[in-house]
C-alpha cells in the first residue's frame, strides 16, 4: 500500500548506470521506499520519514545494494522523487 503520492519519478544517470549494472530494477527502490521500508535508516531517521509523511516534508530512504548505497528522495510537495547515488547528494 502506497503511503504517500510520489510526483514525477525521476533517476540520475549515475544510479541508473549502477542499478542496472548491478541487475537491479530501480521499481524496487522506489516500492520500498513508498512502503516507508526502513532500509538502510536508524530508528531516528525512519520516525522523521513517518512524521514526514503527515507534516508535508521531506521523505528521504535509504538503500544498500552490494556495495553501492542509493538515496530515493520524495521532496515536501510530492512534485518529484528522485533515485540517486549517495554519491550524487
Amino acid at each position: 500500500m502506497q503511503k504517500f503520492p510520489l510526483g514525477q519519478v525521476v533517476a540520475t544517470r549515475g544510479a541508473l548506470y549502477e542499478l542496472e549494472r548491478a541487475s537491479i530494477n530501480p521499481l524496487d527502490l522506489i516500492g520500498r521506499h513508498v512502503q516507508l521500508d526502513r532500509g538502510c535508516l536508524d530508528a531516528h531517521d525512519q520516525a522523521l520519514n513517518v512524521v514526514a509523511v503527515e507534516a508535508g516534508h521531506r521523505i528521504f530512504s535509504a538503500y544498500i545494494y552490494g556495495d553501492t548505497k542509493y538515496y530515493v528522495i520524495t521532496e515536501w510537495d510530492r512534485s518529484v522523487t528522485t533515485v540517486m547515488l549517495a554519491s550524487d547528494y
